[in-house]
């Protein structure tokens, strides 16, 4: 079984300390590095290489959107970083919805459920759906900026079947969910998935959402 390996990083001890024990109670996931601010979470994250790093937004020396930023640019993970899913105490929080931009894959509430925490963990690992869609989607139609962008040249090279993927995917359908409505098989609408990122130059299915609120494609 392979073991999705975790950094958390969040200046509160004792809440590092209840979400290690979370995490470390499952089988499938591990705890490698710990951090207390942004830039101890950088050396952390460089030396462990971790599949997922639980990142809070407002720490003091480093914040974690700057933290965030720097992880996604690093040239020693030769373009392929750890997913980064911000940790934060707001619903609504203009800050994830920046992070989320520049390149991470999401946000969870401080106070989110163990489970749901869990599920998330491995949702972000496997890549084939959103942390919850619903609340990713709030928070762009929120804070998205009130002139859309120009849909650039490279969405028309999606294809037809593309485009009506690339509209679920955008709306946060899982695979499984996108293959029971097209009557197609999870294995396809992965391709097609992987073969629509390439194609628009995004990172991973946040990306998408992004995307597809910018350019007033939700």
């Amino acid at each position: 079984m392979s073991v999705i390996r975790v950094v958390l990083v969040d200046d509160q001890a004792l809440f590092r300390a209840g979400i290690r024990m979370v995490v470390a109670s499952q089988p499938d996931l591990e705890v490698v590095g710990e951090a207390s601010d942004g830039a101890e979470a950088i050396g952390v994250v460089r030396e462990t290489r971790p599949d997922v790093v639980l990142m809070d937004i407002r720490m003091p020396v480093m914040d974690g959107l700057t933290a965030t930023a720097q992880l996604l640019d690093d040239p020693v993970f030769d373009g392929a970083p750890p997913r980064i899913v911000m940790l934060t105490t707001f619903d609504l929080d203009e800050a994830a919805a920046r992070a989320i931009r520049q390149g991470a894959s999401g946000f969870l509430l401080k106070d989110a459920d163990p489970e749901f925490l869990l599920a998330a963990i491995r949702t972000v690992h496997s890549g084939s759906s959103v942390i919850a869609a619903a609340a990713t989607r709030e928070l762009f139609a929120t804070f998205s900026a009130p002139e859309q962008k120009a849909v650039p040249a490279a969405f028309a090279e999606l294809t037809d079947r593309e485009r009506e993927i690339f509209a679920l995917a955008a709306r946060g359908l899982s695979n499984a969910e996108i293959a029971q409505r097209e009557f197609l098989s999870e294995a396809t609408v992965k391709t097609h998935i992987s073969r629509i990122l390439a194609k628009l130059a995004l990172r991973d299915r946040v990306q998408l959402v992004v995307f597809a609120f910018e350019h007033g494609l939700a």
